[in-house]
């Protein structure tokens, strides 16, 4: 039987990269998403035709009260195990000090930290019995605050956190480990040309990264690094060196 790999907020961008990814190594994907349902559709299509029955989606928004279990019971239903977890799914956007919301904090906190605590607790046995890894999305500014974004950098921040604890409390069954991606992306809408510039700038590399740096990445940490657990590496063209 092949091994079954959720990929939260699968759908586009880093997600999307990810599940590609670990489908060409032999994975079957479970893509989630929220509101992103065509493109899901369309990208486990891909992957059908491509290895048929090897992709499938699951739709929900991971901010509402006991989600998750029924994201985790869903994908178990559906592919009878789990071997790979990787909690993706984000929000992102700035939020001024004097402006910031509950809303604005039950957004950021709860996708970015509080969907990957839930999510990993109810896969937990099953990826205990798999001997499974779980991948969190982590970014660099959780290390180094982003101007403007002091919620997300927290939820990051604590994500983090989350990560190290989940290495310790996993082991030896489940491995944990973070990835800290830099601009690989650009947000949307994108910025102007002087603030792209400004962050090429401080990129030792001098360019911004691709979604597939990212999902390399983790199809290393997930099927060829066996022996790496509670770790966060960053991606990031050398940016968080701090030149």
């Amino acid at each position: 039987m092949a091994k079954v790999a959720l990929v939260t907020g699968g759908a586009r961008r880093v997600g999307a990269a990810t599940a590609e990814a670990l489908h060409s190594a032999g994975f079957t994907l479970a893509v989630h998403c929220n509101r992103s349902r065509a493109d899901a559709d369309a990208l486990a299509e891909r992957l059908n035709q491509s290895r048929p029955d090897s992709a499938f989606t699951l739709q929900g928004d991971l901010l509402e009260d006991g989600a998750c279990e029924r994201l985790a019971q869903d994908v178990l239903e559906r592919a009878g195990r789990l071997d790979c977890l990787v909690n993706n799914a984000s929000t992102f956007y700035p939020t001024a000090v004097g402006e910031i919301t509950e809303g604005d904090w039950r957004s950021l906190v709860g996708s970015n930290l509080k969907a990957p605590v839930f999510l990993s607790q109810a896969l937990a046995p099953a990826l205990r019995a798999s001997q499974g890894v779980i991948v969190n999305m982590v970014d660099i500014h959780a290390r180094i605050p982003l101007r403007g974004y002091p919620v997300y950098s927290a939820a990051k921040a604590g994500l983090a956190a989350l990560t190290l604890s989940l290495a310790g409390e996993l082991a030896p069954e489940v491995r944990v480990n973070g990835i800290a991606p830099g601009m690989v992306m650009w947000a949307e809408p994108e910025p102007p040309e002087s603030i792209k510039n400004a962050i090429l700038a401080r990129t030792p590399l001098g360019r911004a990264g691709e979604p597939r740096d990212v999902a390399r990445l983790v199809r290393f940490v997930v099927c060829d690094a066996p022996f790496v657990t509670g770790q966060i590496i960053a991606v990031d063209g050398g940016r968080s060196i701090g030149w």
